[in-house]
């Protein structure tokens, strides 16, 4: 039975650690997503980290912010045991950024979905 949590260590929070995956790590695009990933050493005991970000240039309200990676996060939260199988099957360790880039604010279903698909992409990665 896998535990459907979130907690503080499964999040990207080094300002170092941001950096060197915004600068170096890869990218791709599952529309209204930019993903960025890079493998790493981390001495955590989940196989990945993740940082969610909205662009307050975008949507200036922060209460909008709040809700986008409410959403995101949620939808992580329901779906990433099958990126953690994975990802422990091949004995890594991701860095990854989730940037929401869509020009609307989404439904917890489109979010959901596209998060599904970035997870899966990943895994074979």
């Amino acid at each position: 039975m896998e535990k459907y949590t979130f907690t503080k260590e499964e999040r990207l929070s080094s300002r170092k650690l941001i950096e060197q995956v915004a600068k170096e790590g890869k990218s791709f695009l599952v529309h209204p997503f930019k993903v960025i990933i890079m493998e790493t050493s981390l001495e955590s005991k989940f196989p990945a980290q993740v940082m969610m970000s909205v662009a307050k240039k975008r949507y200036p309200r922060a209460v909008d912010r709040n809700r986008i990676k409410r959403l995101m996060r949620e939808a992580y939260r329901k779906n990433k045991h099958t990126l953690y199988t994975a990802l422990n099957e091949q004995n890594k360790k991701l860095a990854l950024m989730l940037i929401y880039i869509g020009a609307e604010l989404p439904e917890y279903k489109l979010t959901e979905d596209k998060i599904i698909l970035i997870l899966q992409r990943l895994t074979t990665v």
